[in-house]
């Protein structure tokens, strides 16, 4: 067993009509001026906007808000909401609505504690001495930023999608309803799910000696989100499965399912290009790539791949051969991607890729040819460029 450190100190208020709790929630944390950050118009339809409101009211605070977070945060909307926050004196923010949301709130609460340009920490210019605080109330159940240290932004000028990963982002407190999901399209439903799985798919796939009780939880993890994934298929206001995802959301990015080492992450690095080119669903990405990633990979260890077969998928052990166990796992996985709508190529993503857009793929993601990504195989330029043509289609 590898020496690990785990840190979770995020607050979790679980269960319906917990989002009335905000107001004293943010009260708890020193909070005075809070700004309520948001997307689209689904929060105001709903209603949950002006339940938020009376909250952060009953509890003698102050607000301000700002909308139009788009999937994939753009850097222009973080630039303006550290303007305003400067302007209004906020000092704490509140994200109502999934992780493009959360992410944008957490890049500006690094902006608000630093004098420069906030696009630092995304490039890898300069690391996050501080944020302000920033709590949540989950929408929608995938990128598992309430709970984790990670925050993704695109920037316009380019196109570039990056990410900066610091302890100081954490959420304060996260609030989970299950029920603020029900109304989610089934596409961004099972896009979540996709997400979720991926991101312990992403540790699962290590280089590294495993821990059988790592892997235990990982797996179940995993087999409970495939289970309620397909359930909601069939029935989408079911609000036990609803809840399995949203909880699993959470602990698949907490780092739960990490101890036995950071993770491979390739596949979060080649979408991330895709998504940052062409703006496609981040969780959707993740499973178009996939497949491709790992029939590249799997023969650098076809047991892990067997052992992700048999205990995840269901698939019978072929002791003589674990290739054939691993590659009949990758194959069900896809089925599975397929049951609930997900893609399993670029073609399927709804993507036309040229040859020159494909190495501009490759050439973004491997930072103009200055770095390798992943652990459970190094991959090159050339590499990325090879799995990005397998996920053609």
């Amino acid at each position: 067993m590898k020496n690990f450190e785990y840190y979770a100190p995020t607050r979790v208020i679980f269960g319906k009509d917990t989002e009335n709790q905000v107001g004293q929630l943010i009260k708890e944390q020193q909070g005075q001026t809070v700004l309520v950050h948001f997307g689209g118009g689904s929060v105001q339809r709903s209603g949950l906007l002006d339940r938020v409101y009376a909250s952060l009211e009953k509890a003698g605070l102050k607000h301000v808000s700002l909308g139009g977070v788009v999937p994939n945060p753009r850097l222009s909307k973080v630039r303006e909401g550290i303007e305003l926050c400067r302007k209004e004196k906020v000092d704490f923010l509140l994200a109502v609505g999934g992780g493009s949301v959360i992410d944008s709130a957490k890049a500006i609460g690094y902006g608000l504690a630093y004098d420069g340009d906030v696009w630092d920490f995304y490039c890898g210019k300069a690391q996050p001495q501080g944020c302000f605080p920033v709590g949540t109330i989950l929408t929608i159940a995938a990128a598992g930023s309430e709970m984790s240290n990670s925050s993704v932004i695109t920037n316009e000028e380019g196109w570039l999608k990056r990410g900066c990963t610091n302890d100081h982002s954490r959420c304060k407190f996260a609030i989970m309803n299950p029920e603020l999901t029900a109304t989610l399209p089934p596409y961004q439903t099972a896009s979540g799910c996709a997400d979720i799985l991926m991101h312990s798919m992403e540790r699962y796939f290590s280089p590294h000696a495993t821990m059988e009780l790592t892997d235990s939880i990982s797996e179940a993890l995993m087999r409970t989100v495939i289970r309620n994934a397909r359930i909601l298929v069939k029935d989408p206001a079911n609000y036990n499965a609803r809840a399995e995802i949203m909880w699993a959301s959470s602990l698949s990015h907490n780092d739960l399912t990490g101890h036995r080492s950071l993770g491979d992450w390739a596949c979060h690095q080649l979408e991330h290009e895709l998504s940052g080119i062409f703006d496609v669903a981040h969780g959707a990405g993740l499973a178009a790539i996939w497949g491709s990633w790992a029939r590249y990979v799997q023969k650098n260890n076809s047991a892990r791949f067997a052992q992700f077969a048999v205990n995840v998928l269901g698939i019978a052990n072929n002791f003589a051969s674990p290739d054939n166990t691993a590659l009949a796992g990758i194959k069900a996985m896809e089925n599975f991607y397929t049951s609930i709508g997900m893609p399993t190529s670029l073609k399927e993503l709804g993507l036309k890729v040229s040859d020159a857009q494909v190495d501009e793929l490759a050439y973004k993601c491997s930072f103009e040819g200055k770095r390798t990504v992943g652990a459970f195989q190094v991959l090159t330029q050339e590499d990325m460029k090879n799995i990005f043509l397998l996920a053609r289609g």
